[in-house]
Parts: C-alpha cells; structure tokens; sequence
C-alpha cells in the first residue's frame, strides 16, 4: 500500500447540507471554524475568512477571532450575501465536524491502537501553529506545531502540553543604523482560541507545585489544534507573588531563576494538569530538555499509587518515556546550579525518598562530581529509554556528545537514534502550488502525502505550468516584501523618496535568494558578505543579476547575533547593494511562509555540524525553491546532486576561521559556476529547463521523504507504540 498504507482521513460525506442561513447560525459556525486551528492548514477556510475583510484580515494578523469580534451577526450574514459565502460556510463547518468525529479511520486506529486508551503526552516549551497565536519563536516551536498538526492528520492519540506566553516572543524593530530592538506586546486573551480547560471535579483545571520558598500556582488553558488538544499553564493566577505571576509572560525571557521555575511548571506541572484532567498518558514524549522535569512528577505519582519504590518507579517510567534532543552545542543545553535545583526540586526530592545529591546526581554526567551542574538534557536522557536526535548527521554527534553518560559503550552503540525532522505539507504549501498538484497527481493524494510514488507525477507536469506557478508566487512574494519594507521606512520617519524607494524594490525577473532563521554566530548570516567586491558583481551583473531578502531575530542577550543582523540591514546604505540586498523585520511564520514559497533558492550556510536538522529548506522543496546549503543537518542526507546545491563536500577544518573561508568561497564559486548559469539558460520559449528539472527531482526526491507525515509515523512505530506496548523498535530511522 505504500509509506502510509493509504491513510484513511475523511470519507465522503454523507450528511445532510444543512439550509439554515440565518444570522445567527452563520456566525456560531464561523466562530467554531475559528475556535479550532484546523483551519490555519485548509486554504479555502482561509480564503473564507479573508474575503469577510481583506484589509482588516491582514492588519489582524490573520486571526479570525480578532476579525469576527468586527461583526455582527447581521454584518456577518450581509457580507456572505454580497460574496455568496454561505455555502462556503457550511461546507467548511462540516468538513470540521467530520475530520473531528472521524478518528476510527485513520492510520493512527490502525498503526497506533495500543495508545487508543492512553495517548502520548507532547511536551515543548514553544508551539508554532499559526502567526495569530504568537507563542513560539522559532525553529522548536514551529516544528513542534508540525509534530502535533501531523498527529491531528493521521489520526496518532496524542495531546499537546506547553505554557502560554501572554507576551510571547519580541516584535523586532530596526533602528536606523540597523540595530535591534525589542518590544514586547500583551497578547489579548479573548482574541486566541483559547477557553478553561477543565478538570474532573467540573471546574477549571489549576495546579500547585510546591518550592522550598512557597507554592507556584498555575491554570490551564486548552486550544484545538484539529484532533489534537494542547494544554497550555498560565501563572498569572491569584495565590502568585507578583513576580510569579510574570513568570510565563515571555518566552525565553528572564535568568536561571525564571528558566528554571518555566520549566518545573512545564513538565511538573503539566504532568499535574493532565492528571487534573482525568488523562492518563501511555507516553510522555519530551521534546528537548526543557520539559525533563516531567518524568520526576509521573515517577512521584507511580510510587504513590503503585507502591513502587524510587528505583522500580524510575525503571518503568522511563521504558515509557520518549526524549528528543535538538541542539549540538554544548551551550545549548539548559544548567543549573544546586542551589537552584534544591530551591526547586527539593520538595519533590523528598516526596521520592531520594537526597538532595541524588537528584542532582540525576543531572549529571558523573553523578558523584560535585562541580558539575545540573543539565536538563542528561536528566531527560537517564530518564527515557527511547532517545533521538533530529538528523541522522545530529545522531552521530549526539552519541559522540553524551557518550560519557555510557562509558561501557563504544561510541555507535550509544543508545541515541534519530528520527530526521519534517514539515507539516498543507501548512506550508502555497495554494498555488496545491491546485497545480490537485490537477496533475491522482486524486486524493493529500491522504497519500508521505508516499514516494504520489510525489513522483510532479515528472509528467508541464515545466510551462511549473515555471508559471512558481513565478506567481515570486511576484506575490516581491510584493509582500515591499509592503513590509515601505512600512519599515515610515516607522523610522525617513522620507518620502526612501519610502517610494521601497515600493519599487526587487525585481521579478532576476535570481532571488532566501535567507531566514534565528541570527545565531554559528548559523554565520553575513558569510555571503565576506567579499564585498566580488558579490558587487554577482548581484550587479548586467545580464545575469542576483538579489537577497533576508530575515531573522537575534535573541535579545545575543550581542553577536544582533551586530549580524546590523551588518546585513546595513547593506541598504550601500549604493552597490541598496536595491540586491532588503532585510524584513519582525521574522514570524507569515514571513517565513511568503519566504518559503516564493524565493528561488534558500541560502543556509551554518558551521558543520552544528545544525541539527532545519526544516526551513523542506518548506521550500513543495514550492518549488532550490536549496543551496552546507551538507549539515537534514541536507546532508537529502543532497543527492540533482535535487539541489551543496556547499563543501561535508568535511569542516579544525580552525573555525579557515572553514569560514573556506565555504564562502564555495559559495561564490557555487553562485558563480552553476547557479547562476543554469538559471539563467532559457530556451526558445523562455523557460529555464535545465533548472526546472531540477525542481521536478528535488520536490520527487525529498516532499514524502521530510515531511511531519512521515516523522510522526516514524515516532509512532519506533517509539511511541514500543514504549506503550514494550516492543523492539529501531531508532534509526531516517
């Protein structure tokens, strides 16, 4: 049957259309549409909400609630009459209703039977699902929104466990020496598909968790992602000292302290909510270290029910437990000292009859060594036995990392696997590019997405109609970027020409580069700038130009990272650049979205290896785009030398400075010898074949392969259900 034994997510319907077009009825449907985020991943539910109000659609930020708190009903019924919504209406409604109700005919009722009655529990510390519900900030949380999107489609039992940030990430603003700065907004409640989750005794949930200095009180917000609940904890409750009640305000905000009181609340206390909510998960499912406070809490609960002794208890919560590792740099993992630790965990030490050294012996690589800090990461992997890095290049270097966790073990024996990341399709795919695949591939694909065989009609489409499509998008995108950057202008008060200036930059017409993700040093955003000269010529060349939009944050300590994002915004004053390079302030998923669809190649060249997987540049293989990057990540096992460009020949020299020599020059050449050329050889009707058919075999080779689809059913078959069912399971698995 395929990669995904033909999943079975929605059968025709067979309901009765409903005729009821009253004021009323429309707008409760309306409301529950946007109440679920399902409809964030169906275009035509987006294209329903947008065409209430275009203007005011995208001045809310595409939020649906923050739209219809603009009408009446009676507005809302006249507005469907002048653009004859109503069948639309309904039809959507009743796609909800049906994908919803619908889980005993889906791969997951098949494949994942056994976590029918305790589902997995998904911790992350951020989730990035849609830009109106900002409480993400960047590369974890969005693929933790895919992680969860990809359940809700395949039907896999799972729910979703995180905080709600009221502040969530900063907005971004660029001064006019383009420096960065932060801004922190309230976000409005009421405007978010939010309501009380609630408890088994009726009421709204909370939760207490005990500290040497008094308790942390926290609620419990519950939002529908599809068929997928996602519990979120808020401390900002009565019972809080004030400054607890600001604890899970922003996302990565604040020192130790903060970090550390988020993540006892995310995984103690998320562990409390579910229990609160009568769910009894089968799995706990970690996705990086922030949450390794989770087990401790269920490890508690296991000896007070069970009778279980500490060591008993640990033994069998850990067969249970799944945890993701995503960072490959040591600095990244999360420490903490004893202090903060006792402060902290010491109230739940003592309910697990353990000292205050074997505790912090638990977050230790050697438990005996009193120097050595407390990592989150070593307590998320002595507490799991199911452990995966996100790439299989990242599984290497995680085994070789925390090989000194197992010192009995040669290095390849280190029970680390990995389970590559992927992206979630209808999420990411342009409308445009959907209806081209909906005429060209067989019907139904969509339930088929993570099937090599379905992704292999793109070879019998037109390359006219690929090239037309995709150049749409393009011109869609330089729009959507001049938009952006005349706003940026008017924001900083320059004048008028500077403004006009920004409505006529880019052009269609020449090679587009992407570059977007979080401005760390090592993900080296300025490499393309190391030659100024030479790049002159490369963007300015008369016949054959080439132009760069950028985008990213810095975090806001990261005093390197933001003289990165200087250096690049800067490029505007550069009369050789002025109009090649523009830097979009403010990156979100909206900005990435309009990148990823419409740019021709996507630019990430960080320090090998350093880049766990990415998943930026799987977004850009469904619209088309090219990839041109270091053979790091999930790009060292997807090049295969027709589906794209590779910078280097994966190898990295042991001096840091010669390596970033080293690949800038390949980056030049790379632009210089084959993009560039293939680019730009059109044939007699103008279409560049050569480049097209590079298309065809990357979205061929690489759409099934890296996508959400199949890292979920990955997930499902070689953690989730072994670790419910105590099967053997294969970790790597790519």
């Amino acid at each position: 049957m395929g990669q995904t034994d033909t999943l079975l997510q929605e059968r025709p319907s067979q309901s009765v259309v409903t005729t009821d077009n009253s004021a009323e009825n429309l707008y409760d449907k309306c409301q529950s549409l946007a109440r679920n985020l399902w409809w964030s991943w169906h275009p035509e539910v987006i294209n329903l909400f947008r065409d209430l109000d275009p203007i005011r659609w995208r001045q809310l930020d595409h939020n649906p609630i923050a739209l219809l708190k603009e009408f009446t009903p009676e507005r809302l019924e006249m507005r469907s009459t002048e653009m004859v919504l109503f069948s639309r209406i309904h039809h959507s409604y009743r796609q909800l209703k049906e994908y919803v109700s619908n889980s005993a005919h889906t791969w997951g009722a098949t494949h994942a039977g056994v976590l029918g009655a305790m589902p997995v529990a998904y911790f992350s510390a951020e989730f990035g699902i849609h830009e109106s519900v900002p409480i993400y900030s960047g590369g974890l949380g969005v693929l933790s929104g895919d992680h969860i999107k990809g359940a809700s489609g395949l039907g896999v039992p799972l729910v979703a466990i995180g905080l709600f940030y009221s502040q969530g990430y900063f907005k971004q603003h660029l001064d006019q020496d383009g420096y960065q700065g932060e801004e922190y907004l309230e976000t409005k409640v009421d405007n978010l598909p939010m309501e009380p989750a609630i408890s088994t005794d009726g009421l709204p949930a909370t939760i207490q968790i005990e500290t040497r200095t008094g308790p942390l009180h926290a609620k419990v917000w519950l939002m529908r992602v599809g068929r997928v609940n996602l519990y979120l904890l808020d401390c900002d409750v009565e019972g809080n000292l004030p400054e607890d009640r600001e604890l899970t305000s922003r996302l990565y905000g604040g020192d130790e302290r903060t970090r550390i009181r988020q993540e006892l609340v995310l995984g103690v206390g998320g562990v409390k909510a579910l229990q609160s909510l009568g769910i009894s998960p089968g799995v706990h499912h970690l996705n990086e270290g922030h949450s390794a406070f989770a087990p401790l809490e269920v490890i508690r609960q296991a000896m007070q029910e069970d009778g279980l002794k500490f060591d008993e208890a640990l033994r069998e919560v850990a067969r249970r437990t799944v945890f993701t590792t995503h960072t490959p740099v040591p600095a990244g993992h999360d420490r903490f000292d004893g202090t903060l630790v006792e402060e902290h965990l010491g109230p739940l030490a003592d309910s697990l009859g353990i000292s205050s050294e074997q505790l912090m012996g638990l977050g230790r690589v050697e438990p005996q060594n009193e120097k050595e800090s407390f990592c989150m990461t070593v307590l998320g992997l002595k507490l799991s036995r199911q452990a995966n890095a996100v790439s299989s290049l990242h599984g290497h270097v995680s085994r070789r990392m925390w090989s000194h966790l197992w010192p009995w073990r040669v290095e390849e024996e280190i029970p680390i696997g990995h389970i590559t990341n992927g992206v979630h399709i209808p999420s990411w795919l342009a409308w445009q590019m959907k209806q081209l695949y909906d005429r060209n591939f067989e019907a139904g694909w969509m339930s088929r997405m993570g099937e090599p065989e379905v992704w292999q009609e793109i070879h019998r489409v037109d390359p006219g109609e690929i090239w037309e499509t995709h150049s749409a998008l393009k011109n869609l995108l330089i729009g959507f970027v001049r938009r952006r950057l005349s706003r940026q202008c008017r924001r900083r008060g320059e004048d008028d020409s500077r403004v006009e200036a920004a409505r006529r930059v880019l052009d269609p017409n020449v090679l587009t580069i992407g570059f977007a993700r979080r401005f760390a040093t090592y993900k080296r955003a300025a490499l393309i700038l190391s030659d100024l000269d030479r790049l002159n010529e490369l963007m300015n060349a008369p016949h054959r130009p080439v132009q760069l939009i950028v985008s990213g944050k810095a975090h806001p300590k990261d005093e390197p990272g933001k003289e990165l994002i200087k250096q690049l915004a800067n490029c505007r004053h550069d009369e050789r650049l002025t109009n090649r390079i523009v830097f979009v302030e403010d990156y979100d998923i909206n900005v990435g979205r309009h990148l990823v669809q419409g740019v021709d190649v996507w630019l990430n060249n960080p320090r090998r290896p350093l880049e766990a997987s990415g998943t930026s540049g799987q977004k850009i293989v469904l619209n088309g785009g090219l990839n041109m990057s270091v053979l790091d990540g999930w790009w060292a096992e997807a090049f295969n030398g027709t589906n794209g460009f590779a910078i280097g020949k994966g190898t990295q020299h042991v001096d840091e400075s010669v390596s970033d020599a080293r690949d800038a020059k390949e980056v030049y050449q790379m632009l210089e010898e084959k993009i560039i050329p293939l680019y730009y050889d059109l044939d007699i009707d103008g279409l560049p074949r050569g480049w097209i058919k590079m298309m065809m075999n990357s979205i061929s080779t690489l759409a099934w392969r890296f996508s959400a689809h199949r890292m979920v059913m990955d997930y499902t078959r070689t953690s989730y259900v072994p670790a419910a069912g105590g099967l053997s399971c294969d970790m790597n698995v790519v």
